[in-house]
């Protein structure tokens, strides 16, 4: 908890704060979703964006869709946890909720890049870290490969940086735990009892 936010007696002392970073290609999000699902009080930590709302998108599920204005107060007001610029759309974290969660003794689960637990770790210093790597690099790139989702150029680009997430997350010290996702099920075992374990250390 930040020092400013004062506890109250009501307050449990269970909430966490979970990242959980991978690079494209790697399954995190499928590790994201049944980490959530193992665990009754978690909840899943929705973003803010200025990218379009699609015909699939649920407002409030997916994303908390804001105008490039709106983003902005935002940010300048400081009401983000994090936030970035991907492919020219903005994404941000709203700190306010994810604080509320915790307090409630919630395991708030966050999906981000490296550079956005970098971010929430210098505010949230107790936040616990896992990063998703592939079986290999070939492994890496047989999956985006297989997404079928785009040129040979373009899982290329994909590829080069996913190796550099791995190298900047292996040198940012954010990151607790770094789980090989080689069997999908196996994985999401592992995440989920790396947390149970750690929030019965911090409540211990």
């Amino acid at each position: 908890m930040p020092e400013e936010a004062h506890r109250l007696p009501t307050d449990t002392d269970d909430g966490m704060l979970l990242i959980i970073s991978g690079p494209s290609g790697v399954g995190k999000t499928t590790i994201t979703r049944g980490v959530e699902r193992s665990i009754a009080d978690s909840v899943f930590s929705v973003s803010a964006t200025t990218r379009a709302k699609t015909p699939a998108d649920v407002e409030g599920v997916d994303y908390h869709f804001v105008s490039d204005e709106e983003f902005e107060r935002m940010k300048a007001a400081g009401e983000f946890l994090e936030h970035a610029g991907v492919y020219g759309k903005k994404y941000g974290t709203p700190k306010a909720w994810v604080i509320e969660q915790l307090k409630r003794g919630r395991l708030v689960i966050l999906e981000i890049d490296v550079q956005g637990a970098i971010q929430v770790k210098k505010q949230m210093p107790e936040a616990f870290g896992i990063f998703v790597l592939p079986p290999s690099e070939d492994e890496l790139l047989n999956r985006l490969r297989s997404r079928k989702r785009e040129d040979e150029q373009l899982i290329q680009k994909r590829y080069a940086n996913a190796k550099r997430e791995i190298d900047a997350a292996k040198d940012s010290g954010v990151y607790n735990l770094f789980l090989t996702n080689e069997d999908a099920a196996a994985a999401i075992g592992e995440a989920a009892s790396a947390v149970i374990r750690e929030r019965a250390r911090r409540g211990a």
